[in-house]
């Protein structure tokens, strides 16, 4: 890159409204379906999320229910035991929650992310020296085509016809490079099974799409989590060539900057709310999207909690940024919901998360002879 194109995004850098913390803070719940709670069809709201976390199972029926008006846990079992929404590998090389028509369109989008994933980002691939990864990839495709397997099943049947290879190394070739959804009744509500996976083109019916072009895919993350910028996007995707396509996708958007001058993209139509709108508490799944999708987490996660063990846990909102963690025990028929906060909760705030955490344990544990919330 040239001093002259430096100068240049500089200048870009530079430009547009700023839009503080508090401004994007409200921009992304209002987007996230946090703000309120929405009465919108579970596939619609899905699909606006852009996927959900999933690699744990029940994640995506928590994360629905801080989101959607009266959501019912059996209608998302219903959709995976039908098809129409599935558990596949997507954005960053986890496990999502995506609609099938999702799954067929935005594989093809992400595929460079998991081959990078496989060749670059994980053991397996030099595991597999001197092996014909075409050829593993083949086999492991057409035993999975023939029948659902699992992990361990797949990998002993390929290490029959590569035993010099470790069995689970030839079988992680396949689940990081073959479309792959993992099969109910894992992921349905409260059911307790094994990992079991099949090719998205016999669980669906049709193979994955063939756009490779990801602008779509970024103009979809534009709506559900901006304004962001460029780095925002490669931390949600872990797509590369970014940069080019915000640059060709330049003439539809629009541009702000965030405190510290970095250039913002978002969709002109797009609800940028008032930064002092009113953000009830939420409590939220490990892994949510909410926490993971920013280079930058500070509009949700305050740097002064950022080494607290937010990422990874599930965690509760208040004012709109994450304040603290939670836990469900189940203990001889009780059900106890700890809340663990950052910091002391005003008394108005605690008795709001105290109430909020309340109906949580309640849909989580409604058969619980008895539901007690603890703040520790």
């Amino acid at each position: 890159m040239t001093l002259a194109s430096d100068r240049g995004r500089s200048r870009f850098m530079a430009s547009g409204p700023m839009l503080d913390k508090r401004a994007l803070n409200r921009a992304l719940l209002e987007r996230q379906l946090l703000l309120q709670r929405h009465q919108l069809p579970v596939p619609d709201a899905i699909e606006h999320l852009v996927g959900m976390q999933a690699q744990i199972p029940g994640n995506p029926y928590v994360a629905l229910w801080s989101r959607l008006e009266d959501f019912d846990p059996a209608t998302l079992s219903q959709l995976i035991t039908d098809r129409a929404a599935v558990r596949t590998s997507l954005m960053r090389t986890t496990l999502h929650l995506v609609t099938a028509r999702d799954c067929l369109a935005m594989r093809p989008v992400i595929q460079p992310v998991l081959e990078r994933g496989f060749y670059s980002g994980s053991p397996f691939a030099r595991n597999l020296q001197g092996a014909d990864i075409a050829a593993v990839i083949e086999g492991g495709r057409a035993l999975l085509e023939e029948r659902p397997l699992s992990t361990a099943q797949l990998g002993n049947l390929l290490h029959e016809r590569w035993p010099d290879h470790a069995a689970s190394s030839l079988a992680y070739a396949v689940r990081y490079l073959v479309p792959l959804v993992q099969l109910p009744p894992r992921g349905t509500w409260n059911a307790s099974s094994g990992p079991i996976w099949a090719t998205v083109h016999s669980w669906l019916g049709q193979p994955v799409g063939a756009d490779t072009t990801p602008d779509q895919l970024v103009l979809r993350y534009l709506a559900a989590f901006g304004p962001s910028s460029v780095a925002d996007i490669r931390a949600w995707s872990w797509l590369t060539a970014v940069r080019e396509v915000v640059d060709r996708l330049r003439p539809r958007l629009m541009t702000f900057r965030n405190e510290s001058g970095v250039e913002l993209f978002d969709l002109p139509d797009a609800p940028r709310p008032d930064a002092e709108t009113p953000s009830p508490v939420r409590f939220l799944p490990e892994y949510d999207n909410l926490v993971l999708s920013h280079a930058d987490r500070s509009r949700v996660l305050p740097e002064t909690f950022r080494k607290r063990g937010a990422i990874g846990a599930p965690t509760f909102l208040v004012d709109g940024f994450v304040y603290g963690t939670w836990r469900l025990r189940m203990d001889d028929g009780t059900a106890r919901l700890a809340i663990a906060p950052y910091e002391k909760l005003a008394a108005h705030a605690r008795d709001e998360v105290i109430a909020e955490a309340g109906r949580l344990a309640a849909f989580l544990a409604p058969d619980a002879s008895r539901r007690d919330v603890v703040v520790t």
